[in-house]
């Protein structure tokens, strides 16, 4: 039977209802996630993919006699970036992504190397043909002719493995360690360790040494997929390879720590997390290129440690670099590592 005599406020539809909606208002986590979350992502994707002048096309001219007049030549047009370049430096740009196509001199005419399956080379195939055909007349004197280059680091998969390594080192280090922390917190147990002889130092330092059990496996599983399934290139030295995985492991385990040092509840944790994460996931190169953002954004984009593992994730393994290459990228990354432990060592307490 309907109920009667009794304002919207008492019945109990409305009181539960107006119990949950309170709920609600007082989690700072699901407010984030709701409201927050969403705008802070629609802004970083629309700032990445903003309406602008299209982006000039990077040439390479090889060396040449006639290398200077078709530099010229190409370089009038505003369309397109040209560099001249010696025989190796052209191969090892065009197959690094450096440039998207590398014009020769042959005889009388010109021949274009790049990649088919790449659609900006095959833009600038277009875009260089046409510049030249314009120059001479537009009825297609220049005799012209194609060689097509397939080069292992070129391709998307390529750019997009060393990225989701990096992601997934950052998603390992900050949830494994900080949930584990929070979690025995929740539960009372961090208590018992009070009178242990064991120091606030040993306990933190143990998460970040227990990730090298892990980290091997980790990146041999992810690496090794790409290399079996997709041929991604592995060009650079596995010890190089394994210091920078290394040192990225123990930087995000650092961050997880710090976050970790004071929240009770999982919850709690879990938006410190995110919050922490999210610029990373939007602005450091994982699924695209960072410099797709405001040149007045890239200090805050560079200082980013996430950053700072996928500059030197793709430096090792698709153009082969050194550490002594590597240095500034390490360098970021050692800092990060270092802060945030030290302020995790401060600011930790046990209940």
């Amino acid at each position: 039977m309907p109920e009667t005599g009794r304002s919207w406020r008492e019945r109990p539809l409305a009181r539960l209802t107006l119990v949950r909606y309170l709920e609600f208002v007082r989690e700072p986590e699901a407010m984030f996630w709701v409201f927050v979350f969403p705008v802070l992502l629609t802004a970083g994707l629309g700032i990445a993919f903003r309406s602008k002048p299209q982006d000039q096309i990077k040439l390479g001219v090889l060396e040449t006699p006639r290398a200077e007049a078709l530099t010229a030549s190409l370089a009038q047009d505003p369309r397109v970036l040209v560099q001249r370049l010696d025989d190796s430096a052209g191969a090892r740009a065009l197959r690094t992504g450096k440039i998207a196509l590398l014009v020769v001199t042959s005889g009388d005419g010109v021949v274009y190397r790049f990649d088919e399956t790449r659609p900006d080379a095959r833009m600038a195939r277009q875009v260089t043909d046409d510049i030249l055909q314009r120059k001479a007349g537009r009825a297609d004197p220049v005799a012209v002719r194609e060689e097509q280059v397939r080069e292992r680091g070129s391709r998307y998969i390529d750019f997009l493995v060393p990225g989701l390594l990096g992601m997934n080192l950052m998603g390992t280090g900050i949830w494994g360690v900080g949930f584990a922390i929070v979690d025995q917190r929740r539960k009372k147990l961090l208590k018992r360790l009070i009178s242990t002889p064991m120091s606030r130092g040993q306990y933190l330092l143990s998460f970040m040494l227990s990730r090298l059990i892990w980290l091997v496996l980790e990146v041999a599983a992810l690496v090794g997929f790409g290399l079996l399934v997709f041929g991604v290139p592995l060009r650079g030295s596995v010890p190089t390879l394994l210091l920078v995985c290394l040192l990225s492991a123990f930087a995000f385990s650092g961050l997880g720590l710090m976050i970790a040092a004071r929240p009770r509840t999982i919850e709690a944790a879990s938006g410190l997390m995110n919050l922490a994460m999210m610029p990373m996931w939007v602005f450091s190169g994982v699924f695209f290129n960072s410099g797709n953002f405001p040149d007045v954004m890239q200090p805050f984009i560079q200082a980013l440690p996430l950053t700072a593992v996928v500059d030197a994730l793709r430096a090792t393994m698709l153009e082969g670099a050194s550490l002594v290459t590597l240095a500034p990228e390490l360098a970021v990354v050692g800092l990060w590592m270092v802060a945030s432990f030290a302020i995790a060592l401060k600011i930790f307490r046990w209940q």
